[in-house]
């Protein structure tokens, strides 16, 4: 009895022991992000020295070599580049819209919606059907659809607490609107932008044709918020009135660019690799400091965390800066890929694709053993005001990351601002606050050193 006894206190004491110690760490972490960290510089150099960095462009050639010197410095054990083709697409010239009423123009703010055609030389000029749906459209049928411009109008439902839930909710309509207009006849759309604040700036983002001919495929652009009340509200009052947009965009051939990668090499299963990450690439309306300059600038934060702390994790950690999320994923799908052939042994995948706003927690992709295991650590996070440990999706770029056995994880930072900045123009450097961004990158690093230090169960 009393060996049992002793047994349970020296367990008592190794547990005690371990949870002191994680405490020890998560407050060094933290205190690092907060003190020394260089993402909010190296954010700042990528925002206002390079700028939009929309794939294929100059700007995403020059972030690549940007960030690769930037890991180099870090001391870090690896650091290369990782061949991939990527989608070339430009603007061109910036668009026209607006709504013909008599002999006024009333007109609109649009932007071309990423990788769709341009109009003729002209633009196009055409009676307007509003739409709320996919569904809808289907309903009123080739007969109604031939020959007009078809207007998505469906909000984001500000109902859902999450917003991530509101934009999924409605963004069917940009990424399939144009291919299933076309389909009946439609010779252009409009669609209303992803966006929950009423303002005058349209949000790109990226629109879909499948496998629709080249010359079939019919201009896609987004309207602004409050556009898009404006034109229903004119279109209620008559139906007869027509619209006109211009786009010059224009799609080329696929062009080399890179995953930049660096990593850490594990002392005890360098075969094992856990991945933090974000995607490099942004759309080329702004400069692209939330989506996802942010997550590619907390990413490399663990890895300098770690290297100050003089950490020395067990499993080889790499932080991947993918290219290409925005309009193709082929970055994620490579790094997928190339793993996949290689023979790999992911055990952990944690991406930052939500902006840099103040972290709430995680999204988790796993079974329910790792589950627990994740959520057994919320009194470490608590001091940091983190408590969201949901089950849910962890990220698109580390989805095509397969191994026998991986977890992979999402930072949930608090999402309602996330879509005012989301794919427009004022995503930029100003839009970020430094201490959010660096409370993000310890958040990030802290759920890397406990999963380092516990492994999969």
């Amino acid at each position: 009895m009393k060996k049992i006894i002793v047994l349970l206190l020296l367990l008592q004491v190794s547990i005690s022991f371990s949870q002191t110690s994680d405490e020890q760490m998560l407050k060094a972490i933290y205190k690092s992000a907060l003190t020394e960290s260089h993402c909010y510089t190296w954010l700042d150099d990528l925002s206002n020295k390079i700028g939009q960095r929309l794939s294929g462009s100059v700007g995403a050639e020059k972030a690549v070599q940007y960030t690769k010197q930037q890991m180099e410095l870090l001391g870090l054990d690896k650091v290369y580049l990782q061949e991939v083709m990527v989608p070339k697409w430009t603007r061109g010239e910036k668009e026209l819209a607006y709504l013909q009423i008599g002999k006024q123009k009333k007109t609109f703010p649009i932007c071309a919606l990423g990788m769709s055609v341009g109009t003729p030389k002209n633009g196009i000029l055409a009676n307007v059907i509003e739409v709320k749906s996919l569904d809808e459209l289907k309903e009123l049928g080739e007969a109604r659809i031939k020959g007009k411009i078809i207007f998505f109008n469906r909000p984001m439902n500000p109902e859902f607490i999450e917003t991530f839930h509101a934009y999924g909710s409605c963004v069917d309509q940009r990424s399939s609107g144009a291919r299933e207009a076309g389909k009946l006849g439609a010779v252009g759309v409009i669609v209303r932008s992803m966006n929950l604040r009423m303002d005058d700036l349209p949000h790109t983002g990226m629109t879909n044709y499948g496998d629709t001919p080249k010359e079939s495929r019919i201009p896609a652009a987004a309207i602004s918020t409050n556009g898009a009340n404006a034109l229903s509200k004119l279109l209620k009052e008559n139906t007869s009135y027509k619209f006109y947009f211009k786009q010059s965009c224009q799609a080329f051939d696929d062009v080399l660019s890179y995953n930049v990668v660096g990593e850490i090499t594990g002392t005890e299963h360098p075969e094992k690799i856990m991945v933090v990450g974000g995607h490099l690439d942004s759309w080329d309306l702004g400069d692209g400091s939330q989506d996802d300059g942010a997550g590619c600038v907390q990413s490399m934060a663990v890895l300098e965390m770690f290297k100050k702390l003089s950490y020395k994790p067990k499993n080889t950690i790499r932080v991947v800066l993918f290219m290409n999320e925005e309009n193709g994923v082929k970055g994620g799908n490579k790094y997928g890929e190339v793993a996949t052939k290689n023979n790999e042994n992911h055990i952990f995948a944690l991406e930052s694709d939500s902006g840099g706003f103040s972290p709430r927690g995680f999204s988790i992709e796993s079974d329910d053993k790792n589950y627990d295991k994740i959520a057994s650590w919320k009194n470490l996070f608590e001091p940091y005001l983190i408590h969201v440990f949901d089950k849910g999706h962890s990220g698109t770029d580390i989805g095509p990351i397969k191994s026998d056995k991986i977890v992979k994880v999402g930072l949930q930072p608090d999402s309602q601002r996330y879509f005012d900045y989301h794919h427009a123009a004022n995503d930029k450097f100003d839009a970020v606050n430094k201490r959010e961004l660096e409370l993000g990158a310890a958040t990030m690093a802290s759920i890397m050193y406990l999963f380092d230090q516990n492994g999969l169960q």
